[in-house]
């Protein structure tokens, strides 16, 4: 018996790994791990290669470079800086992740890492995503909004009223991201009278600093133009399940995959919902791929909290690291 026991090997960790979305991006970004991992920067050039830009200036601020701001650019940008940490983790961890799963844009670099989409044609996916909202919104003005203190479904009805009573007004939740924070989204004259609303109540509202309203209806023309890119691209079988926002489920099925991830744009994005699945299915930990620490700080407000560790600086790898050393 003693002999048996000595020879069992641990269990291999259970761990996710998930990509932020817009939001993240900062001038400068990831200039410490291209300083140590050639690959970064690789994978930087492989993207500018297909788009035929320079991404990494744009990522760097270098004169003359488009800003990182504009969405059609942010974009492309912060999936290029996840799959770039998440080719030094394939690297540097000694088993991959359980789970994948993305806030937003954040879910196309989940299914790039998951092999469902090449890189080269996820960035080229998002940049034309970012130009067919930013096109949508052309003669209109957008918006969106953090509703902080509110339960989901009080953000839910509120967003009703406000149209029930006003036929011009448009505003719906966009991002469902953790207990008492909710993301609104709609036309400017929506959303600031559901935060008049808000107001009233006695809670509070925080209007982002967003190009265009992404998830609400606003964005059906570009759903469809997305969809129509959709069918030149190349989807394969995920190698590892990726838990999407539309239904806050993995897809096997490409087809489903697809439906989803064109869904997406203008639903709400579920990761209350997809974290909670995370750690109903024993996650011991996750790490946030990508520039920023937006998803490590709303798991800290989860109502079932999973251990989360951002790559927002290359010296989190160690940290990382250990995080698999204290499970072995």
């Amino acid at each position: 018996m003693v002999n048996e026991v000595a020879t069992q090997t641990a269990a291999p960790i259970s761990y996710a790994v998930i990509f932020p979305g817009q939001g993240s991006q900062s001038v400068g970004m990831l200039a410490d791990w291209a300083a140590q991992y050639p690959i970064v920067k690789a994978t930087f050039d492989e993207a500018s290669a297909a788009l035929g830009f320079d991404l990494w200036a744009v990522c760097q601020g270098n004169e003359n470079a488009a800003s990182l701001d504009d969405t059609a650019y942010t974009q492309p940008a912060l999936l290029t800086a996840s799959m770039a940490i998440w080719r030094v983790l394939q690297d540097e961890l000694p088993t991959p992740p359980t789970y994948l799963a993305g806030h937003s844009l954040g879910e196309y670099s989940a299914l790039c890492a998951a092999g469902v989409l090449s890189l080269t044609d996820a960035v080229k996916l998002v940049h034309q995503r970012g130009r067919y909202m930013s096109a949508a919104m052309a003669n209109q003005t957008g918006k969106m909004a953090a509703i902080l203190g509110l339960e989901d479904l009080q953000v839910r009805q509120l967003c009703e009223q406000v149209v029930a009573a006003n036929p011009a007004a448009i505003v719906s939740p966009a991002n469902f991201n953790a207990v008492g924070q909710v993301v609104i989204a709609g036309n400017e004259m929506g959303v600031d009278l559901a935060c008049q609303q808000v107001a009233a109540l006695g809670k509070k509202s925080v209007v982002l600093k967003v190009s265009v309203p992404s998830h609400c209806q606003l964005m059906a023309p570009a759903t469809q133009q997305l969809a129509a890119e959709f069918a030149n691209v190349a989807f394969h079988a995920p190698s590892i399940p990726v838990i999407q926002n539309r239904h806050a489920r993995a897809e096997l099925d490409i087809a489903a995959i697809k439906q989803a991830l064109v869904e997406q744009l203008n639903m709400p994005v579920l990761w209350s919902t997809t974290e909670q699945h995370l750690a109903e299915q024993q996650i011991s930990f996750q790490i946030e791929c990508g520039s920023g620490n937006v998803l490590t700080n709303l798991a800290k407000r989860q109502a079932q909290k999973i251990v989360t560790v951002a790559t927002d600086k290359a010296s989190q790898l160690a940290v990382i690291k250990q995080q698999f050393a204290n499970y072995q």
